[in-house]
């Protein structure tokens, strides 16, 4: 937030950009009522979220775990890297999906969050695969599905949730260029050029995606492309972020 605002309101001369994400540029403009006006240069990456419980928790599949938090609800609790981030948004549109309600506990980050999970002080989390990956490794907290269609390639052992039977459930965490409004075509292009220049590079696509991420395909990687996509995932969470009444307060 603080540093996509900064960008907002700097000089189009392409000095500054921000690497924003489905927090910043998505959740936030219906959750915070603030519109930020930014040139769109490029999509780099996509990831999946994964629902973690604590390690002891009972439950070993989705369903058994819908079935505990709808006979826990009044004791269970998720945390999150803060009210309004993504981890938070993601567990309040699972809840919904799952027909639950449980206690918010919010963190400075999703560090804390996660050592809070593991510590046994919190319940579940909805964590992107990347930030989850080392703690799944550890045995710190247990995976129980993939809040996705399809599986991870780094983690493919975990079901997603729409084949443990809640359908057409899928949240894709992301990652996209952007410069101030008003920022010159051509300086669009030439940061565009150079992002897609390196979303080519083996080593970079290697490395994003022992990471748990994903490169789009070269079609997605426009600034064209990304305007309409960021235009539908503010309309996507517009309406769940209203019918949940969640606040940031």
């Amino acid at each position: 937030m603080t540093g996509s605002l900064r960008v907002s309101r700097a000089p189009p001369d392409g000095y500054q950009m921000v690497i924003g994400n489905l927090g910043s540029h998505g959740v936030n403009q219906t959750l915070y009522n603030t519109v930020m006006d930014f040139t769109p240069v490029g999509l780099v990456n996509q990831g999946l979220f994964v629902l973690l419980v604590r390690k002891d928790c009972s439950a070993k599949t989705l369903a058994e775990f819908t079935v505990y938090a709808k006979a826990n609800q009044d004791k269970l609790q998720f945390g999150s890297g803060g009210a309004g981030s993504t981890t938070h948004m993601v567990c309040v549109l699972l809840n919904m999906a799952l027909g639950i309600t449980t206690t918010h506990i919010p963190y400075r980050g999703t560090g804390p969050a996660l050592q809070y999970l593991v510590g046994g002080r919190t319940d579940y989390q909805c964590e992107p695969v990347p930030t989850a990956l080392p703690i799944i490794q550890g045995n710190g907290a247990r995976p129980l599905a993939l809040l996705a269609r399809k599986r991870a390639e780094v983690l493919p052992q975990i079901p997603t949730a729409q084949e443990q039977g809640l359908a057409d459930f899928e949240v894709l965490s992301w990652n996209a260029l952007f410069l101030p409004k008003g920022t010159p075509d051509p300086i669009v292009r030439r940061l565009n050029a150079a992002m897609s220049q390196a979303l080519d590079t083996p080593w970079v696509r290697e490395r994003l995606e022992k990471l748990g991420l994903e490169v789009p395909e070269p079609a997605q990687w426009t600034p064209e492309y990304l305007a309409r996509f960021v235009d539908s995932e503010i309309k996507k969470w517009a309406a769940p972020i209203r019918a949940s009444g969640v606040s940031v307060e």
